[in-house]
């Protein structure tokens, strides 16, 4: 959270028409989205659930050939008015009935058991005829719906259930139902869906695109309701099922299956919203099983491998009519408990060989799997960006998971079995890139270099980061077998709940070591399984070499809305490697014009800085998407990486991520003032004294003025606090005080400030309740002589101010 440290002043000049109205608590907040995906070619309604949406304008959709309107927006009401319930009531009595009339069978069985779980109805003296229908989102296809629908509908707003205690919930209170346009020729694949209100613009939150049929689950689906409710049609294969899981809910979900289909059941949970804040484990923990014709379960999954959504596979019997039941592992649910479940006999990669090639170099890799067109596919290594890439396999419509596998620089070679002693070792010349296999429980992968005093060394594995099960381990031997540095997991950060990186792998398998050789001579390296486990899937990429100096650069949020001429923070995360300990100075790329950067260095040995952003009075075009790029000098050459944008995400009330995202993107609204221009007087960095006092200025055009003003500093150093505001005639003066715990000479890094102020303000008149108009009161002399008074207001962020503490 925040930490904020306050100084009230007397007065303070200001533009008052300038000056930012900062980003709040009021920001729009998409908590899920139902269904979470769409088939190509069709138009799907979609529920968007969270906080503040109200003013809902337009969804955005990354990629192209998908359009979407807003059109509704709902409040979840926890109860109906009694009015509500009886009218409510008696629709869902006349919709059963027209259906029951078709259907003596259903009639006899659902009749009875309707009056049993209905609850008394109470009396109320209100009008009925001044109280409106009940608007809730289950409610929009009333007059279209089947007897299971209206069940549901009674169930969870006029039974039994309707009136239990439900523990609630404000980021998911508000719902606003969009209607998305899929084109034939989209793209398939994750999407990010943001959401647009009058307030800016939401987080993104994951939306997909499919290739095969969908359908949403029907409730009532658990197992008690089918003896009773008719039973709807098996669902025909291949299909995708869209579904949400309540407290309790077990969903049963029914489709033909055919002798001799090998199927592939995988379920997407966590996939589509990697963290949640206020559950355990962190995240909807989906379990599948696969309930045959008979009604014996035949398979179960709660994971595959360390990945918490499961997949079943599973080669058909016979002939019938089998069900999938999913729920959570420990029966939690609610809204945000969204799942997608593909069901056929599509492709699936279950491991890849090697993970990964140099940049230019044609690489066949060989592919297991299920259902795959081929045992072999030919890697991507086109020059481009370094890092990890994605291989797809098709089969018809359907198409296989996304395996990653990494493209770099250096020389590559491949394990040469036996090599499972000092012995045996493998002779690698550095630098190299060595893809091996750990093919069995047990195996020991040993490799030979030669090495000289006081070389140093790096060891690096990828493989749990590229979809392998491996959780290396990783030794550095002498010539004698004797160990120089090992490690076994390895976290690119030390402070304990921030994990960087990939954000939604939380278990860091992979290992890295650096060190320092003693003597010349010859040097093992061994790479082994943590538990001994091994086979075919477990391979790995181990890079062996001296260091390679590098960094990467993360920024979040994600999406930023401002109104024109007006400041925002924005903060970014240095991922150093191999050492790499020095400045890296950051620049706008692609940005609109007029798009302002404050404060964009990141200081020496720091891995993390806040900047700001001073949008222009207009843009073309908003969303607007551009790029913060990071420059450095290592060694002889400049070095440019652009920042990957992420949302510093909480997983189960206590760790942070930085969860990826695909597109940074910016909401600009226009203003009908501009920002004055606001500069610091002097030389930058600001040089603050340590253990003392410094003053700051900065230059502001004087055009109004405010008659209280407090400054804040968002999330400073410990130590560091305002001290005296004063005006002068270039516009603002103030002292950064640094007491004895504030950080030492040599510590760098920007000071984000936001104002708050006091305006005159006039009394609200009063207002006819009756009427609904606005009545003056009588005004005595007494109130002229109160008058007037004043509100406090925010005035938002001023742009960063580098600084740099210096000795006495």
């Amino acid at each position: 959270m925040t930490a904020c440290k306050k100084l009230g002043v007397a007065v303070l000049l200001v533009a008052v028409a300038g000056l930012v109205r900062a980003q709040t608590s009021t920001q729009p907040h998409v908590g899920y989205v139902f269904p979470a995906g769409g088939c190509q070619g069709t138009t799907v309604e979609v529920l968007v659930g969270g906080q503040f949406l109200r003013g809902a304008v337009e969804p955005h959709v990354t990629g192209e050939g998908i359009e979407g309107t807003v059109v509704k927006y709902y409040r979840l009401r926890r109860n109906l008015m009694p009015e509500q319930r009886q009218m409510l009531r008696e629709k869902v009595d006349e919709l059963r009935e027209k259906l029951l009339a078709k259907d003596p069978a259903a009639a006899a069985r659902l009749r009875p058991r309707a009056r049993a779980q209905r609850p008394a109805a109470k009396k109320d003296d209100t009008d009925a005829a001044s109280v409106p229908f009940p608007e809730h989102p289950l409610l929009r296809n009333l007059e279209s719906m089947n007897l299971r629908q209206l069940q549901h509908v009674e169930d969870e707003l006029l039974g039994f259930r309707s009136l239990r205690k439900k523990q609630p919930n404000a980021q998911l209170e508000e719902v606003v139902l969009v209607r998305l346009t899929i084109a034939p020729d989209a793209v398939p694949g994750d999407r990010e869906f943001r959401l647009q209100t009058a307030q800016g613009l939401s987080n993104p939150i994951c939306f997909q695109i499919g290739t095969l049929p969908e359908a949403c689950e029907v409730e009532p689906n658990d197992p008690d309701s089918f003896p009773i409710l008719p039973a709807d049609p098996p669902a025909k294969l291949p299909i995708v099922l869209n579904g949400q899981v309540m407290p309790g809910d077990v969903d049963r979900l029914p489709f033909q299956a055919k002798a001799g289909q090998k199927l592939v059941i995988q379920v997407q949970a966590r996939h589509l919203i990697p963290y949640l804040a206020d559950a355990v484990p962190g995240w909807f923990q989906a379990t599948v099983a696969l309930i045959n014709p008979r009604g014996e379960e035949v398979a179960f999954a709660d994971d595959y491998r360390f990945d918490p959504d499961p997949v079943l596979f599973y080669e058909v019997p016979k002939d019938g009519v089998y069900e999938l039941e999913i729920r959570d592992s420990i029966y939690r649910g609610r809204e945000d408990f969204v799942y997608r479940v593909s069901i056929g006999e599509q492709p699936f990669v279950t491991s890849l060989y090697p993970l990964g090639a140099k940049t230019g170099q044609r690489v066949v890799a060989k592919v297991d799997g299920c259902n795959l067109p081929s045992d072999h596919v030919v890697l991507d290594t086109r020059p481009g960006d370094w890092g990890v890439r994605h291989v797809v396999m098709g089969k018809g419509k359907s198409h296989s998971n996304a395996v990653p596998y990494v493209v770099d620089s250096l020389p590559e070679a491949n394990e040469s079995e036996p090599n499972d002693d000092t012995n045996g070792a493998q002779l690698v010349l550095l630098p190299r890139t060595v893809n091996g296999r750990i093919g069995q429980p047990g195996d020991v992968d040993v490799y030979r270099f030669r090495g000289q005093r006081h070389q140093e060394i790096v060891a690096e594995i990828q493989a749990r980061s590229l979809g392998s099960p491996l959780d290396s381990l990783v030794r550095l031997l002498d010539a004698k077998g004797q160990v120089i540095a090992w490690n076994d997991d390895y976290s690119p950060r030390e402070t304990g709940f921030l994990y960087t990186g990939d954000g939604e792998l939380t278990h860091h398998a992979d290992s890295y070591l650096r060190a320092e050789l003693p003597k010349d001579g010859n040097y093992y390296v061994q790479v082994s399984d943590t538990c001994g486990h091994g086979g075919d899937t477990f391979a790995y990429r181990l890079r062996l070499g001296e260091p390679q100096p590098d960094f990467a650069l993360r920024m979040s949020p994600s999406s930023l809305s401002l109104a024109g001429g007006k400041t925002v923070p924005l903060t970014i995360h240095v991922l150093r490697r191999d050492g790499f300990d020095g400045p890296v100075e950051l620049s706008l790329k692609d940005a609109p014009e007029g798009m302002l950067l404050a404060g964009g260095r990141v200081p020496a040995g720091q891995n993390e800085v806040r900047v700001t952003l001073t949008a222009p009075k207009e843009v073309a075009a908003s969303p607007c998407t551009f790029e913060v790029e990071g420059s450095a000098r290592i060694g002889n050459a400049t070095v440019a990486h652009t920042a990957c944008p992420v949302d510093d995400v909480m997983q189960a009330f206590l760790y942070r991520h930085l969860a990826p995202a695909e597109d940074f993107e910016v909401n600009v609204q226009t203003s009908k003032w501009g920002a004055p221009k606001v500069a610091l007087e002097g030389a930058s960095p600001v040089r603050l004294v340590a253990g003392g006092t410094t003053e700051v200025r900065l230059k502001m055009p004087p055009r109004k003025w405010v008659q209280r003003v407090e400054i804040v500093f968002s999330d400073p150093p410990k130590g560091i606090s305002v001290g005296e505001v004063r005006v002068v005639p270039t516009g603002l003066a103030f002292d950064v005080k640094l007491a004895e715990d504030a950080p030492a000479p040599g510590y760098a890094s920007n000071l984000v400030m936001e104002a708050y102020g006091e305006v005159e303000a006039k009394p609200a008149p009063a207002k006819d309740k009756a009427k609904g108009k606005d009545k003056a009161k009588e005004t005595t002399m007494e109130d002229e002589a109160a008058a007037p008074t004043t509100r406090r207001i925010a005035l938002g962020y001023l742009p960063a101010i580098p600084f740099e503490v210096v000795q006495r």
